[in-house]
């Protein structure tokens, strides 16, 4: 009666109803249970540069972000995920985990996990990752080199991916 808890947790906290237990011992397990959720939080935090911003200069962080307006310089988000919105426009080196393009980025992409080229997403410049996605719409000019784990990719295979560069697509 003291203590109101939000609809969202009613259903993950449920005492054990066959044994009665003191208020103190209840609001003790509410209070952990309470505890217990923000260090566990379901989302991740994204920061956002919204459409009419422009940043000339290096960007580094450790948290998501989603670009909609205009960067020019380098772009360094190790274990991160970077999201360029269908009005996002990069003049910038790239290094990141993953990599979603919804608009522009013109220079060099390295991504440790995968790399994803949307509909009506552009890059111009080379592509370095484990993974890539390029849909039907997509533009793409540049060379696509596949890291397989931490092994070292010899020229023979980079060759081969920058003359089938083309059937990635598919």
């Amino acid at each position: 009666m003291w203590t109101k808890q939000p609809q969202s947790e009613a259903p993950s906290y449920s005492p054990a109803p066959s044994s009665p237990s003191s208020p103190s011992s209840q609001a003790a397990s509410a209070t952990t249970s309470y505890s217990a959720r923000p260090s566990a939080p379901a989302a991740r935090n994204v920061a956002c540069l919204g459409e009419s911003i422009e940043v000339k200069g290096k960007i580094s962080g450790e948290e998501d972000l989603q670009v909609d307006g205009k960067v020019e310089g380098p772009i360094s988000l190790q274990g991160q995920r970077l999201t360029v919105g269908r009005t996002g426009h990069l003049s910038s080196e790239v290094a990141a985990r993953e990599v979603v393009v919804y608009g522009k980025i013109h220079g060099n992409v390295r991504a440790s996990d995968r790399v994803e080229i949307k509909k009506d997403g552009s890059v111009t410049g080379d592509v370095i990752t484990a993974r890539i996605s390029i849909e039907d719409g997509a533009f793409f000019k540049g060379r696509i080199e596949i890291e397989r784990g931490k092994q070292a990719t010899s020229s023979a295979e980079v060759e081969s991916n920058a003359v089938t560069a083309g059937a990635a697509a598919d």
